[in-house]
């Protein structure tokens, strides 16, 4: 089997989610508000880890084991109450970014090879 195979999928992930909420009871606390704020404080978690470093020291954050472990655990927490805030809205996650990087081509379009300055 390749990684590919093994992989998870999102809609597998959202049931697992689902059912460990569920074996806990703990879908009356999922509220889209409550998501939210769960949501924003695992984000400033992932930015606490972050907040003083360089940018090279950032750069190079994923190649010390504790704190690459540390970044895996908050970016999963990110995640996890992302996908459980589109479930709670019926939100698809894949086609509303399909939708917003269409949109933002659109906003924000490439320049033309003419428009480029060369360097010299």
């Amino acid at each position: 089997m390749t990684d590919s195979e093994n992989r998870p999928d999102l809609a597998g992930l959202q049931r697992r989610l689902a059912e460990f909420a569920a074996a806990r009871n703990w879908q009356p606390y999922h509220t889209p508000k409550n998501l939210v704020a769960a949501l924003s404080v695992e984000a400033s978690e992932l930015v606490e880890i972050f907040q003083w470093l360089t940018p090279e020291e950032s750069a190079r954050v994923m190649t010390d084991p504790q704190t690459a472990h540390r970044v895996r655990d908050e970016v999963a927490d990110v995640l996890a109450y992302l996908l459980q805030l589109c479930q709670v809205l019926d939100i698809d996650p894949l086609t509303a970014l399909a939708a917003k990087i269409e949109r933002n081509e659109h906003r924000f379009p490439a320049p033309q090879a003419s428009d480029r300055t060369e360097e010299t």
